[in-house]
């Protein structure tokens, strides 16, 4: 086991790795930002340091800054959370090169799965259904229009090296897409300096499940069962949860095979989640793979058990597995509504500021995994969220009304939260109902 770990991270997921780090008895080393001085969780590492400015670009993005805090902290393993340097294949490298353990997936398999057209690739060898569309990535216009013309339309044209709905763009017709194609490219070479773009058939009205799977060093693979996160804006999630709702068990049991084998084909180790599609038939496609641990993940621990960050560090020090696919026995039901400073009246418009009254919901079945706390800043340079509301229950339908108890307990002022939109969503007869898909918050909401 590791003795000393750096996390490469802020905020909620910087404080659920130092609290799982120090459940194993792990020393800890953390890195901030000067916007991050004063968060209260840095008072629980071990030692912490500035790593520059407060924008991401200038501090938790620097590479060489965050592993001269490696070096001078002299830990023997770096977490690198979600976002940030949690996919970058060459931090993965540079860690490695460094003698300093990654806990994630080998910068190999990280650099074939960040591509999403190679992903495609690795999903075909796998056996597992991708959505129709180009061969590879598309060059000229008339190879896309060529394309579009012989999978029909609607199509979609995604950016190779996209996330989170950048660089993605719906085409109904041939003057749509040409000026999709140029939109999509400058946005995926503003986010993510790389403009390659591939076309999809667009699946109308589809839901999102995704399952999460571990893998050590030993040939070990295996799923954890699924989430549904169809209920999202923009592609962007606003509740998840487990197990998905109104999946057959056929279909069920067919996409977490469908990704342990993604996962093999990849020579994946450590965790991760395979990314679907699902049409009104049940018929599942691969989109992508997270190669790093999601925010949602907590919906998995409460259905399963299982610590995931436990879980990655102990693959990440070279041991096996202590579980295998016979033993995951998921029971009950999770939702996690992700709250967020954002006014969803207004176009989901960020809400920084300081926070005032803070009152978290509780009670049985209820965790609340944050950061924030009275007299927080949200600071405009990061990510909105300030918490994650989880609760359990032995049913979804329990599930979805200690939930609505929850939301409706929360009380976070100073700041427009997505809370009362939330607390809509759950109570509308189509989440109750299970009738979901990644539309159906933009048509019923009108946002």
């Amino acid at each position: 086991m590791f003795k000393r770990i750096l996390i490469a991270n802020r905020g909620e997921i910087a404080l659920r790795i130092l609290r799982a780090c120090r459940e194993l008895g792990i020393e800890t080393v953390a890195v901030f930002s000067e916007a991050d001085r004063n968060a209260h969780y840095l008072r629980l590492a071990d030692e912490a340091y500035c790593i520059g400015p407060p924008r991401a670009a200038d501090s938790y993005l620097k590479i060489d800054r965050v592993i001269s805090a490696a070096e001078i902290g002299n830990v023997q393993a770096i977490h690198p959370g979600y976002g940030f340097l949690s996919e970058n294949p060459h931090f993965a490298e540079v860690c490695r090169s460094c003698n300093i353990g990654f806990i994630g997936p080998s910068p190999e398999a990280m650099a074939s799965l960040g591509d999403k057209n190679r992903a495609r690739q690795l999903a075909r060898e796998a056996d597992v259904p991708v959505v129709p569309g180009s061969d590879g990535l598309i060059e000229q216009e008339r190879e896309a229009l060529h394309v579009a013309q012989e999978i029909g339309y609607p199509v979609l044209v995604k950016a190779s090296a996209g996330g989170g709905g950048k660089g993605m763009r719906v085409a109904r017709d041939d003057d749509s897409l040409k000026a999709s194609l140029q939109q999509a490219r400058v946005e995926a070479e503003a986010a993510f300096g790389n403009p390659s773009v591939y076309l999809e058939k667009y699946v109308e009205r589809p839901r999102h499940v995704e399952v999460q799977i571990v893998a050590d060093h030993h040939g070990n693979v295996v799923h954890l069962w699924e989430r549904d996160c169809s209920t999202q804006r923009r592609h962007q999630k606003l509740i998840e949860e487990s197990p998905a709702p109104n999946l057959s068990d056929e279909t069920r049991n067919a996409i977490c095979q469908a990704a342990v084998r993604m996962a093999q084909t990849a020579d994946y180790s450590n965790a991760g989640t395979v990314e679907f599609i699902v049409d009104s038939e049940e018929n599942f496609y691969f989109i992508e793979v997270n190669a790093r641990i999601q925010v949602e993940h907590p919906v998995t621990e409460m259905v399963t058990g299982i610590d995931l960050i436990k879980t990655q560090i102990q693959i990440a020090t070279g041991e096996p597995l202590p579980f295998r696919q016979k033993d995951i026995q998921p029971s009950g039901a999770s939702i996690e509504c992700r709250i967020n400073a954002e006014d969803p009246r207004a176009g989901f418009r960020p809400s920084p500021g300081k926070i005032g009254r803070f009152i978290v919901a509780g009670g049985l079945g209820i965790r609340f995994d944050s950061h924030a706390h009275s007299d927080y800043v949200v600071s405009p340079y990061y990510d909105s969220m300030i918490g994650k509301l989880i609760v359990y229950q032995s049913s979804r339908e329990e599930a979805i009304r200690t939930m609505s108890r929850a939301l409706r307990e929360m009380e976070i002022d100073g700041v427009k939260t997505t809370i009362p939109l939330q607390l809509e969503i759950v109570e509308h007869t189509s989440f109750t109902t299970g009738r979901l898909d990644t539309t159906f918050v933009e048509r019923t909401w009108s946002i």
